[in-house]
């Protein structure tokens, strides 16, 4: 253990859903054998904060701390711990843990596992000066990325990435439906693969537009607009199911339409037709450590650039606020002392 590491630590806590976090002084908690104590750095503010606090995503773990984009420092490592030591940087995604022996784990797709937890809502995360996380789930993160800006890469990039790939590989035109933390990052993936990139906006949304144009969009426009050209692919990352519906009639015979949120309003009926000509719809759940690996390789050479709101650790509130009201160019992230 880092001989500075203090008793104590300030920590936003959720103790209801509904009800703002509030500051508390917590004692610092100590790693598990497989476990590391990380000094937080910086933590994302992701929508899926948002879904828990609001009551959208069900039973978490009372009382909570929020937050699964965690950038920090080892200050500690239990006695199963080989791979980091005291003063490594680590990255903390929401994928906490997995039991690693149902069906789901043993052929390759530990995102779907029977018995998971998840970082941020049945474990603690990142709201805090220090958090707690097995070593197994942690990832070592790229030199080119200040803590700030390496944060919004661990969901928001992550599960963007995932969603990408499960679009399909015969995507040459793809439209992105809310372009937030996740749009933007996923963006820059696309247009360094030479894909054009239709990024559509909450309507009336300008400012979103332009800042889409200046990351080298072929288009920007209102979401209930339709494209200029058919769409073989869009990834739907605003929680507004009838979105799902938009999307799928801008895509072109083949499409895909890929749900890339944990949470969504219910999507509303549609005629057949709409998806006859083998047209797909499906969603994305968690990700892999493969997925982190692999993104985290392709981030630097793209390179990803994070766009970036900065809030310190006690505003974590309004950081919130922030985001459910749109004001987010890019993604909110808290720096912590």
């Amino acid at each position: 253990m880092d001989g500075s590491v203090p008793k104590t630590m300030r920590a936003m806590v959720m103790e209801a859903q509904g009800a703002p976090l509030r500051a508390m002084d917590l004692p610092v908690p100590r790693p598990g054998p497989a476990q590391v104590l990380v000094r937080v750095r910086a933590c994302g503010v992701c929508r899926t904060d948002l879904h828990v606090r609001d009551g959208d995503l069900k039973e978490p773990k009372l009382p909570l701390i929020l937050g699964h984009e965690i950038v920090g420092s080892v200050a500690g490592v239990g006695e199963r711990v080989g791979e980091f030591r005291v003063g490594d940087r680590v990255g903390i995604p929401w994928l906490g843990s997995t039991d690693g022996t149902c069906r789901y784990c043993r052929d390759g797709r530990e995102n779907l596992c029977d018995h998971p937890q998840f970082t941020g809502y049945t474990i603690d995360g990142g709201y805090a000066q220090y958090t707690v996380a097995d070593h197994r789930y942690c990832f070592r993160l790229p030199d080119a990325y200040a803590d700030t800006e390496a944060a919004p890469l661990l969901c928001a990039g992550l599960i963007a990435y995932r969603s990408y790939r499960l679009a399909g590989p015969r995507c040459e035109r793809l439209g992105i439906y809310g372009f937030g933390a996740a749009g933007h990052i996923i963006a820059q993936v696309a247009r360094h693969e030479g894909k054009m990139v239709y990024a559509f906006t909450r309507p009336g949304d300008t400012e979103a537009q332009e800042f889409a144009r200046r990351l080298g969009v072929v288009w920007a426009g209102d979401s209930d607009q339709r494209p200029p050209q058919e769409l073989d692919a869009a990834i739907v990352f605003a929680p507004v199911g009838s979105l799902m519906i938009d999307a799928l009639r801008a895509t072109a015979k083949g499409g895909v339409v890929v749900s890339g949120g944990i949470h969504m309003s219910d999507v509303p009926s549609f005629p057949y037709r709409l998806l006859w000509e083998e047209r797909v719809i499906r969603s994305v759940a968690n990700l892999t450590r493969r997925d982190g690996e692999e993104f985290l390789a392709i981030a630097p050479k793209v390179p990803v650039r994070t766009e970036v709101e900065v809030f310190p650790l006690e505003e974590a509130n309004r950081a919130l606020d922030h985001l459910r009201s749109g004001q987010i160019r890019g993604a909110a992230v808290l720096q912590v002392s």
